[in-house]
């Protein structure tokens, strides 16, 4: 596993943050709990709750935390406390006067995208003058291009999950409920180092023709095409992988032939990363082998997303983002094909920019594996 990240990382990163709100026009950043506080600061609260926590970054000055007294103690324990001011208010006070006696009277500044609906009005009540914009819009990259030790937690994440899909195709699937492979997944994924289990989506038969088919009751049989996709975190970063199983040994054509034209997809896809590609023409080389092969109207979603600290950030391999790959970026290819009422077919890997190309972080096959 890399490298605890250090004080000096958290501070880069909080000014990087300020200096790339200035250059975008915005005059600071405002980071409540949720991923953008854990990537800037490694803070995280025990409990998200009503009570105003905000980070407040401007540049050229130093970052300011606005937390509650009694959580104080647990903030002053994060890796960027000694890189930060604290201000903290007590429960018969206006935390909104204290957060807003940190920013201009007026201005543009980025927000946090899960910050409460709660704390952003009662901070532009305090400042009525400003504007604010999501920091997703107005910052999309700002998480987007990791460093070596990011890179080194995203790719044992992916061999985690890589370890959990070795293991999981040599159990029973025919006869079982789909929950019951669900939870093996997320068991093995624990075993493998997962802190947490985002999703596992285990689609039999029909349920496959669903992209986010949250696993249910229906039992498996044999002859059905599987869709598994998997992940969550691991050491604070992200994994996410989709392998289709067939249960049986009798494949359907059809589904052979689907199964072809996904992975035909993917590779064309990945073999269109390197540097200054737009984001678009990974999903543009992907769904062009899928509209040739006829089957484009099946081919229903994005390409692919970014992950890190989440399993789902910028940037967006999708029509209309022009954003220019750069190393560094770690994102998902996974095309797909969904039959509805019959089955569907994917496959996905998270991939990395390199100087000269792209780097699978998964390494399963993506052969169409027959299980019991």
């Amino acid at each position: 596993m890399s490298a605890q990240f250090t004080a000096d990382d958290y501070a880069a990163r909080m000014r990087r943050a300020a200096d790339e709100a200035q250059a975008a026009g915005f005059d600071g950043v405002l980071v409540t709990p949720g991923p953008d506080l854990v990537w800037l600061t490694g803070y995280q609260p025990t409990a998200i709750t009503e009570r105003l926590t905000v980070l407040v970054l401007r540049p050229g000055r130093r970052p300011q935390l606005v937390v509650p007294k009694l959580e104080v103690p647990d903030a002053q324990a994060a890796p960027a406390a000694g890189e930060m001011d604290f201000r903290d208010w007590s429960d018969a006070t206006d935390p909104y006067a204290t957060a807003s006696a940190l920013l201009p009277d007026e201005g543009r500044l980025c927000v946090s995208d899960s910050a409460w609906a709660l704390h952003v009005l009662g901070l532009l009540t305090a400042r009525p003058a400003i504007g604010l914009a999501a920091i997703t819009t107005a910052l999309p990259m700002l998480r987007a291009v990791k460093d070596g030790h990011e890179l080194d937690r995203l790719a044992a994440a992916g061999a985690a999950a890589d370890q959990a899909y070795g293991e999981i195709i040599k159990t029973r699937f025919a006869g079982r409920a789909e929950t019951e492979v669900a939870a093996d997944l997320a068991a093995l994924l624990r075993e493998h180092g997962h802190e947490q289990v985002d999703f596992t989506v285990v689609g039999s038969g029909p349920n496959g023709a669903n992209p986010h088919h949250e696993a249910g009751d229906r039992i498996i049989g044999v002859g059905d095409t599987v869709v598994l996709d998997f992940g969550g975190l691991m050491a604070g970063y992200g994994s996410d992988t989709t392998r289709t199983v067939h249960v049986g040994p009798d494949v359907d054509p059809e589904a052979t032939r689907v199964h072809a034209i996904v992975r035909e997809a993917q590779q064309t896809a990945f073999e269109a990363v390197r540097p200054g590609v737009a984001c678009q023409d990974i999903d543009r080389a992907a769904r062009e082998v899928i509209v040739a092969a006829g089957y484009g109207e099946y081919f229903i979603h994005r390409t692919g997303h970014g992950i890190g600290v989440t399993t789902h950030e910028p940037p967006y391999m999708v029509e209309g983002e022009r954003q220019g790959l750069v190393p560094g970026m770690c994102f998902s290819i996974e095309p797909g094909i969904y039959l509805r009422g019959r089955f569907g077919v994917r496959l996905e890997d998270i991939v990395t920019v390199t100087e000269s190309g792209g780097r699978r972080l998964n390494t399963t096959s993506h052969e169409l594996q027959v299980v019991e």
